[in-house]
């Protein structure tokens, strides 16, 4: 009964025969080999922040981009 509820785990009773391994097989074991799919990029510049994160959006800004949208769409629709 115990060997089957540990089989469950996935864990397995330890033989008498397994011994210590060394430290490469346990990596190997842990992590898999070693492959080349890992590559290094740059890392991406930081963008600039909007006026809303920076704090400096005022109603007027805000209006004047809502009308520039208004007269875009109208443009548009002609």
């Amino acid at each position: 009964m115990l060997t089957w509820l540990l089989s469950l785990f996935g864990r397995r009773p330890r033989r008498a025969d397994d011994g210590p391994i060394d430290e490469g097989a346990a990596y190997a074991h842990s992590y898999g080999d070693r492959t080349g799919e890992v590559i290094s990029v740059e890392p991406m510049p930081e963008p600039e922040p909007s006026p809303r994160a920076r704090g400096d959006l005022t109603g007027e800004i805000l209006r004047r981009a809502f009308e520039q949208k208004l007269d875009e769409r109208k443009k548009l629709t002609s």
